[in-house]
């Protein structure tokens, strides 16, 4: 069997992070299915220029066409995207400059199947090319292309064409599947499958102490907040939140355009002494400080399912997360950590308090993350992909 992974969100050398979770699920796929064959297509926006003023969009202009990430050949074709008034035509620019691209590789990797990732514009363009190369596709949601973009009367629109017309479709969270239920999706036609967490990779440290010496964090209890430095994440609301915690440290771990907002927040309410910001982090820094700290708070106003959660619980550390999305579906236990009774700050501190007064040991919290491995998911995904190949011929 021969897959063909189609999604813009997917890590390149520049960008390592960028929608790592669609890697993680294929490199998990793969190890579960080793008969299994995949190649990916990930499209990335074209810019004329590298200079480090134009932010992502530079990163964007130094991503190589190909290259090879853990054995999986990644190709990078570029289409056109135009800021903020393009959302209506992404979808066909996608698809017009990427079509050749696949017509190349189909030549030495003839697929059997092209499995997209995000609805819109990726899921849009993956209808389109299926169309063209007479294959099956599946599409994969996965947050924002569910629970926010079908607001918008033309994306819906076209997201409707996509659910219509593929294969299968697939979920990571129930509250996902719910809102293409809304769109009159048949219920059969959707499968959740929750990501998983490499349960490996993320585990707890022997010795905390040196973890947390290590990188500078204090005798107080350390929280973090992860994620792009973006309204949507709430960090503003984490650091409203330690006005009144005021006998604890947060570090915030990402980059993005609220930096300096964040930062202005911190210094007009006296919390420079406690409140610090580490900047994007890779995976393995990323997990020496989920080793190290006493809770992961997350003030997300969507999310669809929020692989930082899993991430932190697998390495013993609790969680305080607002009750969005799938987000209650992976703290579902005490012993994960706590929802917040709403997204605000208030709430915040109430949820951090109860979670600290009566908290369970960091070894019930790495139990419960255990859970969530992997090998489900891929067997589920192992069978789609059979189906959809077997009923087309």
């Amino acid at each position: 069997m021969k897959i063909l992974t189609f999604s813009s969100l997917f890590p390149n050398d520049r960008q390592p992070s960028h929608g790592i979770f669609v890697e993680n699920r294929l490199r998990q796929l793969l190890d579960y299915a080793p008969e299994l064959r995949a190649q990916v297509i990930a499209p990335v926006p074209w810019f004329p220029s590298r200079n480090p003023r134009f932010g992502s969009y530079a990163q964007f202009a130094g991503v190589a066409s190909r290259e090879t990430r853990r054995g999986i050949d990644v190709w990078h074709p570029r289409y056109p995207v135009i800021p903020k008034v393009g959302m209506q035509i992404t979808p066909w620019l996608m698809y017009r400059f990427v079509r050749a691209a696949v017509r190349r590789l189909r030549d030495s990797f003839d697929f059997d199947l092209i499995d997209a990732h995000y609805f819109y514009p990726d899921g849009v363009a993956a209808m389109w090319l299926a169309r063209e190369f007479d294959r099956p596709f599946t599409v994969t949601g996965r947050g924002t292309d569910l629970n926010l973009i079908p607001q918008f009367s033309g994306p819906r629109a076209k997201i409707k064409q996509v659910a219509d017309r593929a294969a299968h479709m697939m979920t990571v969270a129930a509250a996902l599947k719910n809102y293409l239920t809304e769109l009159g999706v048949a219920e059969e036609r959707v499968t959740v499958l929750r990501n998983g967490v490499d349960l490996a990779f993320f585990s707890p440290v022997a010795d905390r102490a040196a973890a947390r010496a290590s990188l500078g964090f204090g005798d107080r209890p350390t929280l973090l907040s992860v994620g792009h430095l973006i309204e949507r994440k709430g960090h503003h609301l984490v650091i409203e939140a330690m006005r009144d915690l005021d006998d604890m440290d947060l570090l915030i771990a990402g980059d993005g355009p609220e930096l300096a907002s964040l930062r202005q927040l911190v210094e007009q309410w006296s919390l420079h002494g406690r409140v610090s910001f580490a900047g994007r982090l890779s995976q393995e820094a990323l997990r020496r400080h989920y080793q190290a700290a006493d809770a992961l708070i997350l003030a997300s106003s969507r999310e669809g399912w929020a692989n930082v959660l899993l991430e932190s619980m697998a390495c013993g550390t609790p969680v305080v997360a607002t009750p969005v999305d799938g987000t209650p579906e992976v703290v579902a236990g005490r012993e994960a950590g706590r929802l917040t009774a709403d997204r605000s700050g208030g709430a915040i501190v109430s949820a951090v308090r109860d979670l600290f007064a009566d908290r369970a040991s960091r070894d019930a919290t790495r139990r419960y993350a255990e859970q969530f491995g992997w090998d489900a998911t891929s067997a589920g995904q192992l069978s789609i992909f059979e189906r959809a190949i077997a009923a087309r011929h």
